[in-house]
């Protein structure tokens, strides 16, 4: 079976082209841009402009994974259908330099030997997604391949399963799966801990229910909200990452700051980052200048809050539902100290709890994780049709 994947949910382009089989994955091909740089002088995503750039790069990158495949070929000269033509200049009457681009793009390529097309529906920025919804029912109606319609979350659930096989980044196999399963999701839009089951095994439909979740502000957007308060560059949560490192690695000492750990011992699993992210902004307001050693400081500080209670709540979720595996997705999972912490973690409280933590290069958002995601959906939902899909900026797991 093989698919082609496609990632716009927020200021991340991305294409992916898999085989799979019996729970072997084997990509084909594999594009990804990034915007960082175009919304770095915002400070943040700007949605229009997320989507602008979505309309630019679709094309070329969904080029470079098909010749990447050697599935590109060129069409013998000839019209494109009027009735066709019609039709998707309606479907993209919202994104006209997309449909400037696609519509020599068809004209010129033949169609690929794909057989589903994924495609994220939610959550993310709505206007990002919709390009890509509209991108993928373009190619859906020209060249008559069903769509398969993703949550973005599960694609991040998912990617934690997949395990190298050999030494390249090409071939995959899915981990053999044992329910029930904690997932803790940590983004900038997200942080929650989710029970995965599935009564039938892995080959009949997942059940999700949310057990947890913020109150406030997601873990990563707290992380680049307190980059920005410390004067770092976008995004600041890799910035924080890095000066925690370099200040743990030289066993930097400081004046002892301490910061709080919301809701670390609450009865319930929900988080709140609201209240760490306002005391930083409390703390830099009392002092008189902020030195690069208080902001190493402050930086350390603050991500071993926010890692120490996504510690306590996950343990705490672990003992209540009893779960055999635990995964750790999103591209907060990207942090060092937060996967280092885990690991040790589960390793000395719950040693038969399997930890699920992707690569790094799967933490982001890319559509190798909607590619899987799209194939077990697949498996699971045999012949079904998917029809009207819209995008949903909210869309929950449960």
């Amino acid at each position: 079976m093989k698919i082609l994947a496609i990632e716009t949910s927020c200021d991340e382009t991305a294409i992916s082209y898999i085989e799979a089989k019996n729970n072997n994955i084997k990509v084909l091909g594999n594009a990804l841009l990034s915007q960082v740089k175009i919304h770095e002088k915002y400070g943040g995503v700007f949605p229009m402009i997320a989507k602008r750039e979505h309309c630019k790069t679709l094309i070329p990158l969904l080029e470079k994974v098909l010749k990447e495949a050697k599935e590109i070929k060129i069409n013998p000269p000839k019209l494109f259908e009027e009735k066709s033509f019609r039709r998707v200049k309606k479907i993209l009457e919202k994104e006209p330099e997309l449909l400037a681009r696609i519509i020599p793009f068809l004209k010129k390529y033949s169609k690929p030997k794909i057989d589903y097309i994924a495609v994220t529906y939610g959550p993310g920025l709505e206007p990002a997604l919709w390009v890509g919804i509209n991108f993928a029912k373009v190619l859906s109606l020209v060249w008559n391949i069903p769509l398969i319609p993703v949550n973005h979350m599960e694609g991040h659930i998912f990617s934690a399963f997949l395990e190298k096989k050999g030494k390249d980044n090409l071939n995959f196999k899915i981990s053999n799966l044992k329910f029930p399963i904690l997932a803790l999701l940590i983004s900038g839009g997200h942080t929650e801990l989710v029970l995965v089951s599935a009564k039938g095994g892995p080959a009949s439909p997942w059940k999700y229910e949310i057990i947890g979740e913020t109150r406030d502000d997601a873990v990563g957007e707290a992380f680049d909200k307190v980059g920005r308060m410390l004067n770092l560059k976008y995004p600041g949560g890799p910035e924080i990452s890095r000066l925690a490192e370099n200040a743990r690695a030289s066993k930097f000492t400081g004046t002892g700051i301490k910061l709080p750990r919301p809701m670390i011992n609450s009865e319930t699993l929900d988080f709140s980052y609201a209240g760490l992210k306002t005391a930083v902004l409390y703390l830099i307001k009392k002092l008189p200048k902020l030195s690069s050693n208080l902001k190493t400081e402050i930086a350390l500080e603050f991500e071993n809050s926010a890692t120490d209670t996504l510690i306590a709540k996950t343990k705490k979720a672990l003992v209540e539902i009893k779960a055999k595996a635990l995964v750790i997705g999103g591209g907060v999972s990207a942090n060092i100290h937060i996967r280092r912490e885990f690991k040790k973690m589960t390793a000395k409280e719950f040693p038969s709890v399997k930890l699920h933590i992707p690569k790094q290069s799967l933490t982001t958002d890319n559509a190798l994780m909607i590619a899987l995601a799209g194939y077990l959906k697949i498996i699971k939902n045999k012949n079904k049709v998917y029809k009207n899909i819209r995008a949903e900026g909210n869309l929950r797991l449960a």
